[in-house]
């Protein structure tokens, strides 16, 4: 199994810091990318709604939230510190592939649920600050579709900076905005007090959990704690638990910060002057200037909402990236994938603005995050299997008493979901004229999932998880080539990858050289680590690949071949060639996955930069 992220796994060296500052602060960075999900637009929709229609009585829904989600993120980190696996690598290693298909089915709304936030969000914000009609400033968003490819290009710690000024852009503007709105104090500290004032404000604050504790944050972070280079001792790895928890600790705060702004901005603004149907952004806006008498607050306003919608779109995006390479074991190119997410959230945005009006979007925002809320069961509870396995986790298990609190945490969100969808799908069969259609619909795919979730939540306790999975065993490799009378090649260097392609170039080759000729099977390491630290680096790829190199070598020698092998580091395309010019083979034979054309540029291509680096024949096979 690939790497998470790869093109930036342990890219980021936090060894040989003269200084416990610089080793600190060389590992902080993931929680801010992952923070900025706490304070995505999805958020700033159910803060002013619980704000204006409930005033500062929610509060403690965002604090509560906010201490679930430290201790999910830190169960999520310490998952990618220890296993050095993200959590949808784990969840294929663990679940059968109808489970996974379906938990990558899950994932994919989640994050298709966040975008959709994050693009209305954005498109809101341009029309407030530039006065662009909505669909255009929803049409507009997709220009950012290459932003994220460039920064990562440029480096994990780049892409942190970004983020980073993007979050401080946020805090700054609310700054301004408590300071314009004078809150009061007293009410603000009864806020924290546990209550729910009607049956609505479950709908809301069922919602502001959704918006807060987020599924794919929980895969993103699991990720990005691996871009970091550390020692792999178990001194190491405690150093890198303690110092990412830190990390998570000072972003996660800073995003409750402003999401208690964001709250305690509508209830000292729109619930104090009786305003309690204040629900959309766009109304928050319009009511800000006359309410608080500067025309600043509406335009901080509006650059924080930006801010926030942007930097929670790159995140969003490399999350969808995590998960599908983790669940489907896919890797396409990062453009296209991109793209894709965009799209999936900018079409029903469009289409509902376009049949709707504007006037739904606060609505629309609301639903996304109960769609987020309603997944997190289906992202927590593998998680805290997984950060329970003493196996798994080599000794790095969580304690007995922090099981019990992710488990408590997992229950009540799981609860007030059931309750949820209880509560919605009886008031749909008491309005519905044709009730039949919902008992054979939805009921039962209520029911499916129910059972699901179950299935996640005992399963573990029953079987043992899967060991490693590879992505190809040499032993389900068939040969096939002819006997023939003469050979006109001696010396044949063959590519491999460990995928169906193998088979036929290493048929082919045989074809070429018989028994008598000398074969050289050539692997090249492609992970980012591979890159930089050529063949010094030790991390599990490697060692997955060396191992399936020597399994090759073993299973053709006992069929008489003559094989060796060469294991290269970096672009294939680069390192093929130099192992190639500097043996005195007579062809390379290389298999192909049988794409051209859109599929080359959806997941890439190796033999048109290698052909013209080689100076013997090339021979390609599919």
């Amino acid at each position: 199994m690939g790497k998470s992220l790869e093109e930036v796994h342990q890219s980021v060296s936090t060894q040989n810091k003269k200084s416990v500052f610089r080793k600190i602060l060389a590992f902080f960075g993931p929680a801010y990318l992952v923070s900025v999900g706490y304070m995505d637009p999805g958020n700033w929709a159910t803060d002013i709604a619980g704000g204006s229609q409930f005033g500062y009585s929610l509060l403690w829904v965002l604090l509560m939230s906010n201490l679930m989600a430290l201790l999910l993120q830190s169960l999520s980190a310490r998952l990618g510190i220890v296993t050095q696996r993200d959590l949808a690598q784990a969840s294929r290693e663990t679940y059968s592939k109808p489970v996974n298909y379906i938990l990558y089915f899950l994932a994919e709304i989640a994050i298709a649920a966040c975008d959709l936030a994050e693009v209305l969000g954005m498109a809101i914000g341009i029309n407030l600050l530039f006065d662009i009609p909505l669909i255009e400033g929803v049409l507009i968003t997709v220009l950012d579709t290459f932003l994220l490819l460039f920064l990562i290009n440029k480096g994990i710690r780049k892409m942190e900076a970004f983020i980073i000024v993007l979050v401080a852009i946020i805090g700054f503007s609310f700054v301004f905005e408590m300071i314009f709105a004078q809150p009061e104090l007293d009410k603000v500290v009864y806020g924290l007090i546990p209550s729910l004032p009607t049956e609505a404000a479950l709908y809301i604050a069922i919602g502001i959990i959704g918006a807060t504790v987020m599924p794919h944050n929980l895969y993103l972070h699991s990720s990005l704690v691996q871009t970091r280079n550390f020692d792999r001792s178990p001194a190491g790895i405690k150093q890198a638990l303690k110092y990412n928890f830190i990390d998570s600790t000072i972003a996660l705060n800073l995003a409750f910060l402003v999401n208690a702004a964001i709250l305690i901005l509508a209830a000292a603004t729109f619930y104090r002057n009786g305003m309690f149907e204040v629900a959309e952004i766009q109304d928050a806006h319009k009511f800000l200037q006359p309410l608080l008498g500067t025309k600043w607050a509406p335009i901080l306003f509006a650059v924080a909402l930006i801010a926030a919608g942007q930097s929670s779109t790159i995140t969003g995006t490399l999350a969808g990236q995590i998960v599908m390479e983790g669940y489907l074991n896919l890797r396409i190119q990062p453009w296209v994938r991109r793209i894709i997410t965009r799209l999936i959230a900018i079409v029903p945005a469009v289409i509902v603005i376009l049949i709707y009006g504007e006037s739904v979007t606060g609505k629309l925002l609301i639903l996304s995050q109960v769609i987020l809320s309603l997944q997190l069961g289906f992202a927590i509870i593998p998680l805290i299997h997984f950060v329970s396995d003493k196996t798994k986790m080599k000794g790095f298990q969580v304690s007995r008493i922090t099981q019990i609190a992710a488990w408590i945490i997992a229950t009540i969100i799981v609860s007030l979901n059931a309750k949820l969808v209880y509560n919605e799908i009886t008031g749909w069969l008491e309005i519905s004229e044709n009730p039949i259609v919902l008992w054979l619909t939805v009921v039962p795919l209520a029911f499916f999932f129910l059972g699901l979730l179950l299935y996640i939540v005992f399963k573990p306790f029953i079987t043992k998880a899967k060991t490693d999975i590879q992505n190809h065993s040499p032993h389900h490799l068939k040969l096939h080539f002819s006997k023939s009378e003469s050979y006109s090649k001696k010396n044949i260097a063959v590519s491999v990858d460990f995928s169906s392609a193998d088979e036929i170039a290493l048929s082919s080759a045989f074809e070429l050289g018989g028994m008598d000729a000398k074969y050289t099977l050539i692997h090249v390491v492609e992970t980012v680590g591979a890159m930089v630290y050529g063949e010094n680096i030790d991390d599990h790829e490697t060692l997955i690949d060396e191992k399936l190199l020597l399994q090759y070598k073993e299973m053709l020698s006992k069929k008489g071949f003559n094989v060796m092998t060469e294991l290269g580091f970096g672009k294939p395309n680069k390192v093929i060639p130099e192992i190639v010019n500097k043996g005195a083979f007579d062809v390379l034979v290389m298999g192909t996955h049988g794409h051209t054309g859109l599929k080359d540029l959806i997941f890439g291509t190796t033999v048109d930069k290698l052909r013209h680096k080689i100076s013997i024949p090339l021979l390609i096979v599919k």
